[in-house]
């Protein structure tokens, strides 16, 4: 398999017969990712008064996000994408609906924080789906590639897009407007690719009945934990610097700031993907983890908002190839018929990741200053970057051989 892309292999994936409306569709689908918890966090808080309990509230529905992207990505792997993300918009409407009503009648913290749970449960895993839908698709190579990168990139360009459309929204004269438009695009651009008719002739593929599932494979497992370590190293960070923009009294700089990391990904990422370093993947997860975490202690830096905003411009060169490489790692060492999961599971380990960092972070901030918080990035980020190193024999052995008496539990 081809490990660099070029731009023409841009245009060639998406212009791949088949794909034009699944990648329009996954678009409207995942516009308001980082938009419906951020939302949801700003509506509870508008209403309650309480950024305690919205922060509450919000986790919730991120640890909900955290099991879905799993339990949804299996299902979808066994029985196709079109059945499950059908269902998955019929409860996430209802649920969104819920918590609306909920958050509306002044519903207590024992009542908002399952159903933000079930919000994020429940939430349509399009993007799982569709990274899952460049193998079946497009063939192996330099083409199939850019598409991975593509989906690395546009997740970058709505987590720019996300937060400052939460923000603007919340503004409206009913706070839970944000809440609203975000569900409405999700579920429309969902159900539009779910019908699509590239999605629905998806087909399950033989996969290996193991109570693991996709982390039955020693190098899924390594995958996981390099994109562990890149969720705690940017939990670190997304905490530290809005904190250190309150800290020099510009309090909404912190936003700004951290949307300068996310476009120097975006314009980096393009470059990175056309002549990736290293080339062979067991290699790429731990040195490209391994340098994040280095670059991050640049933030350590006491120079200032504007040294800081240069420093995460810096930083940021990173986020999109480790993305990227997260992605394409996934069809080197995946169980057969488990994409969509494997998949799910990167999603996980980011999200767990997240938020050790951001919680581990709130604590050294508050105990010790934002210094402490951004040294604490580069050393976790470091610490499992050795770990993927030790264990990159994992990825470079690819997917291991099922055993004689598994052969016969491999499903038609």
């Amino acid at each position: 398999m081809s490990h660099s892309a070029r731009l023409s292999d841009y245009r060639a994936a998406l212009t791949t017969p088949g794909m034009r409306g699944p990648v329009v569709a996954s678009l409207l689908a995942r516009l308001p990712i980082a938009m419906i918890g951020l939302s949801l966090l700003l509506y509870v808080q508008r209403e309650t008064g309480s950024f305690a309990a919205a922060g509450l509230v919000s986790a919730s529905s991120l640890v909900g996000v955290a099991v879905g992207s799993i339990v949804q990505g299996r299902l979808m792997d066994r029985h196709g994408p079109t059945r499950p993300l059908l269902v998955s918009v019929a409860l996430f409407s209802a649920f969104v609906a819920l918590a609306i009503g909920a958050v509306e009648v002044g519903a207590a913290l024992a009542v908002l924080m399952p159903v933000a749970f079930a919000v994020g449960l429940t939430e349509p895993m399009v993007g799982s789906a569709s990274r899952a839908l460049w193998s079946q698709v497009v063939p192996a190579g330099s083409t199939r590639l850019a598409g991975y990168a593509y989906e690395a990139i546009s997740m970058e360009v709505f987590f720019i897009l996300g937060p400052g459309l939460a923000g603007l929204l919340v503004t409206a004269p009913w706070a839970g407007t944000g809440v609203v438009i975000g569900a409405a695009s999700m579920v429309v651009g969902s159900v539009w690719f779910a019908l699509d008719p590239t999605v629905r002739g998806v087909r399950p593929t033989p996969r290996t009945r193991s109570l693991l599932g996709a982390l039955a494979s020693p190098g899924m497992r390594t995958v996981a934990l390099a994109a562990l370590g890149f969720g705690m190293t940017i939990g670190f960070i997304e905490v530290a610097v809005p904190a250190a923009a309150a800290q020099a009294g510009h309090v909404g700089v912190g936003g700004l700031l951290l949307s300068l990391w996310s476009v120097s990904s975006v314009m980096f990422g393009v470059l990175y993907s056309m002549k990736p370093f290293p080339r062979p993947m067991h290699l790429r997860l731990p040195v490209l983890l391994g340098g994040f975490a280095v670059l991050s202690l640049l933030l350590a830096v006491p120079t200032g908002l504007i040294g800081l905003g240069a420093a995460l411009f810096v930083v940021g060169t990173l986020i999109t190839p480790q993305a990227t490489a997260h992605s394409a790692a996934i069809e080197q060492v995946a169980p057969a018929g488990t994409a969509t999961e494997a998949f799910g599971w990167v999603v996980t380990a980011v999200t767990v990741g997240l938020a050790i960092g951001q919680s581990a972070s709130g604590q050294l901030v508050e105990s010790y200053g934002t210094g402490a918080a951004f040294v604490a990035a580069a050393v976790s980020g470091l610490a499992i970057a050795g770990l993927v190193w030790a264990f990159r024999g994992t990825v470079a052995a690819g997917v291991p051989l099922p055993k004689q008496d598994e052969l016969a539990l491999m499903s038609p």
